[in-house]
């Protein structure tokens, strides 16, 4: 049995506890110190996850380099991982996304201001009440345990073990928002965390509580019919074969539980409105952990629990379900276009995309499923891009309203172009990573539900909207007084943006490393649920000699 599962949880866990221990201090140095082991211990992290993944056979068995573990035994829960395709690309992402946050992060818990370089900024003046409040070891420790939290529940294949993993992160995000946030939002900006902080943590709280009621009933119904197990393969292996069979009503309930925790932490509209609060306040980076790692394990979750455990379930509210989608994808859309805050918009906006990427898992096509989890990765990528790139023009000019910048790309041409980059990226456009997965999404939509995936296009043309008119608003036109002096990105800066510009072109043109992993697996998600992709409508007729029969 192969312990590089729990090896690749264990070295971020370890490192957050190496990396709190550090001594402490305000002296450069020390500082220096922290930051370095934190960054050493991700990029470690990463190197596990890159081996995971290229050591997945698509062409083997669903769950591989499994390992179990006794834990409690009078329950028959075990800490038992396993991965399959989707869930080695999603902990491929967090292992890359992570050193990237954290070395866009490199000031965010100093003191003072770091000065013209920037990504850390405020001025000076807050320094006597956040010397006792940033703890430089603390910050960089909650994001390293962040990051071991979502891969266990990337590599879960116990019920009871994801669902400690999935509540216990949300007390690192807790502190991260509360404790860490934004230092541009103004003389309110400490009650604002606090308030953004609570209220992620109790949405989130209530969609685990409901979670756990699920998790604890299907228990019982499968320990009443000689299944008395957590084991998700097990599980669902009995689902399939008939040995555990829930009643309507039952079945019914037991997913709208589970579904519920992963619609408020994916999030889905009406449950959304946490997500605004959170990355507002929140630092860049500490935005980018919110949307494009933690929101992943929800729509992950759906495709893993939801459809494996409860296809009949699943099948009977797909529909309901996409018409909360379609409401997300142009809900979001809108309002994103009417923001003044610039981090809310990138908010907005990924609500609309979480919208596009619930509405392809459950459009129960091949198609719309590969194309869901590719939208998990691309947005991912993208978003981290544009958000770290807008945190950075934010710490320059000190402020998150739009109204405040203007002739951005002639002062700082490099940071408007990977902002246009991010832009881009972000509406989809052809070349780039996310164009692929949300024409997948659409594609596979349509194939079963024509009037969603047409009324779905309309996000698109109100993604240009948002996106473009932020660029025009804040890159283009007569330099503001305030932008005069703001510096272009730095040696450090430019490390975080590159590789992510980079992903996102090289996904846009080539991404079949993605798909070969992930497409076994929706095939296999699709068989629990039943369901195979829709016959074409006009079938091309069969030809002999380059003549039409």
């Amino acid at each position: 049995m192969s312990a590089l599962l729990t090896a690749t949880c264990v070295v971020p866990a370890a490192g957050a506890v190496l990396t709190a221990a550090l001594p402490a201090g305000s002296t450069e140095a020390r500082r220096r110190t922290t930051k370095a082991v934190a960054l050493g211990v991700s990029a470690v992290a990463l190197v596990l996850a890159a081996v995971v993944a290229a050591r997945f056979d698509p062409h083997g068995a669903r769950y591989q380099l499994t390992e179990s573990y006794s834990w409690i035994r009078s329950f028959g829960i075990t800490f038992s991982l396993g991965v399959d395709g989707i869930g080695a690309v999603l902990a491929l992402l967090t292992a890359v996304l992570v050193p990237v946050v954290i070395l866009a992060s490199w000031h965010d818990a100093d003191p003072v201001a770091p000065g013209p370089d920037g990504a850390g900024g405020a001025d000076g003046s807050e320094a006597g009440t956040i010397e006792g409040k940033r703890r430089t070891q603390g910050f960089f420790a909650l994001i390293l345990a962040v990051e071991a939290m979502v891969i266990v529940s990337f590599y879960a294949t116990d019920v009871f073990l994801f669902y400690v993993f999935f509540e216990a992160m949300l007390i690192p995000m807790y502190f991260l928002i509360g404790g860490f946030g934004d230092r541009a939002g103004g003389p309110e900006s400490a009650r604002q965390r606090s308030y953004a902080a609570v209220k992620f943590l109790l949405y989130n709280l209530l969609g685990g509580l409901v979670m756990l009621a699920a998790v604890i009933g299907l228990y019982v119904l499968a320990q009443d019919q000689g299944v008395a197990t957590f084991d998700l393969r097990t599980l669902t292996d009995a689902v399939a074969d008939g040995r555990l069979q829930l009643s309507g009503t039952a079945d019914k309930a037991l997913f709208l539980g589970f579904f519920f925790a992963f619609a408020v932490k994916a999030p889905l509209w009406p449950l959304h409105t946490w997500l605004p609060n959170a990355m507002g306040e929140a630092t860049a980076g500490t935005a980018v952990l919110i949307t494009a790692v933690v929101d992943k394990v929800g729509t992950f979750a759906m495709l893993r629990f939801c459809l494996g455990l409860f296809p009949d379930a699943s099948r009977t509210f797909a529909p309901a379900i996409l018409v909360l989608s379609l409401v997300g994808i142009v809900y979001g859309a809108l309002l994103a276009i009417g923001q003044k805050d610039i981090k809310r918009l990138v908010a907005y906006a990924s609500i609309s995309h979480f919208g596009f990427i619930i509405m392809g898992i459950f459009a129960l096509t091949s198609q719309g499923q590969s194309g869901a989890t590719l939208y998990m990765v691309n947005h991912g990528i993208s978003t981290a891009a544009w958000m770290l790139v807008a945190g950075f023009l934010i710490s320059r000019r000190g402020s998150r309203l739009i109204a405040d910048y203007g002739g951005v790309q002639k002062v700082a041409p490099v940071l408007a172009g990977t902002f246009l980059i991010g832009g881009l990226a972000t509406l989809s456009l052809p070349g780039l990573a996310p164009f692929v997965s949300e024409f997948l999404v659409l594609v596979g939509t349509f194939t079963r539900y024509p009037a969603v995936g047409i009324v779905a296009t309309f996000g698109i043309v109100l993604a240009a909207l948002y996106a473009l008119l932020l660029y025009q608003r804040t890159m283009t036109g007569p330099v503001k007084e305030g932008v005069r002096a703001m510096p272009d990105l730095k040696a450090r800066e430019l490390a975080v943006v590159a590789p992510l510009v980079a992903l996102t072109v090289l996904l846009g043109v080539y991404p079949r490393p993605l798909t070969d992993l992930v497409n076994p697996s929706v095939d296999a998600t699709l068989s629990q649920v039943h369901r195979t992709d829709p016959a074409p409508v006009h079938p091309v007729a069969a030809s002999s000699g380059g003549e039409r029969k």
